[in-house]
């Protein structure tokens, strides 16, 4: 069952389309990947569905409901945790929960053994009368989190939820995201430039740049599509040696990146010897060589004809059009 339904979901600021005709599903109870640069539409895309943005074109539901004419009902079964932190820090950890869960109008006995819940599954729950002011980033990703989670929503939106963090608080709380999916039967929509973070955590991805969804499918058949195994070579005459390869070689992709010619191909040990000989055929000379796995960034590349770039495009767009305050009753 699909929880989340968009169509032809589009988003213009004056003349630029931060988001461009996009069509795309989420299923019940899985962790859904968004990926792509900063810049390319994800944070957008996440502020139409949450409300916080109207569309410009298209359509989507949550749960069932539309975003456009049943605003407050997708607002009472989605959770959001925003790029930007969003939390009190002159209150306790507790106090900034309960806060949230009144907005919701949780009861007082409900309050009470919900944040006992949530902060128990973020492991959180000895720390839950200190002042916010006093956590480190990764509790207080944690803590949002965990107030995402404070209403029992059916899907959460984690927008790029380990942007900033070191790598040891990024695995940590990888492993809290994969643990509530489970424990709490949670959609996860998940927004992340990480390759390793959408490998990681994701069945489902969905990679989009410049406002278009380029490819969806599932983490192994993506990479699978390219190729069981990535060789990357540096030589003298790349475009030479890549039209020789085509012909020759049986190869599954081919792609160019500055100084670097990557091929997917199949049992790939096999296939240097056979390269080399090529290349020699041709007159172009090998410097380096490499044998691995094909990884999500590969696929990125293959399929975008670059590696994931940073970019602040849809950071200042962000900024410049920032909606008003989130309120699970508020619509207009």
């Amino acid at each position: 069952m699909n929880i989340i339904t968009t169509e032809n979901l589009t988003k213009t600021f004056n003349s630029f389309t931060a988001v461009d005709h996009i069509k795309f599903s989420v299923k019940e109870g899985e962790i859904f990947g968004f990926l792509g640069p900063n810049g390319a539409g994800k944070t957008t895309t996440i502020k139409m569905l949450t409300t916080l943005l109207y569309p410009t074109e298209g359509s989507a539901s949550i749960a069932g409901f539309d975003i456009l004419k049943q605003r407050a009902q997708v607002r009472e079964n989605i959770g959001v945790v925003f790029q930007e932190p969003a939390l009190d820090t002159e209150l306790t950890c507790r106090e900034n929960l309960d806060f949230h869960a009144r907005m919701y109008g949780l009861s007082a006995e409900t309050r009470k053994k919900r944040i006992v819940e949530v902060l128990t599954l973020v492991n959180l729950l000895d720390k839950k009368d200190v002042l916010v002011k006093n956590y480190s980033s990764g509790m207080k990703r944690r803590l949002e989190i965990a107030r995402g989670l404070m209403h029992s929503p059916r899907v959460l939106f984690l927008d790029e939820p380990t942007l900033g963090l070191d790598a040891q608080t990024r695995r940590v709380i990888w492993d809290y995201i994969k643990q509530l999916n489970k424990i709490e039967n949670t959609t996860i929509f998940l927004t992340t430039h990480y390759m390793d973070e959408a490998d990681f955590l994701c069945k489902n991805i969905g990679i989009i740049d410049k406002g278009k969804i380029i490819v969806m499918n599932r983490v192994e058949a993506l990479k699978k599509s390219i190729g069981n195994d990535v060789i990357t070579l540096v030589c003298s005459d790349n475009i030479v040696l890549q039209q020789r390869l085509s012909r020759e070689l049986w190869i599954n992709k081919t792609t160019l990146y500055g100084s670097f010619l990557t091929l997917g191909v199949e049992r790939g040990e096999e296939k240097i010897p056979v390269i080399f000989e090529i290349a020699r055929q041709v007159n172009v000379s090998i410097s380096s060589v490499d044998v691995r796995k094909p990884t999500l960034d590969d696929v990125f590349l293959h399929y975008t004809g670059r590696h994931i770039r940073e970019q602040t495009t849809e950071a200042v767009v962000s900024r410049a059009f920032k909606p008003v305050g989130f309120h699970p009753r508020r619509q207009k």
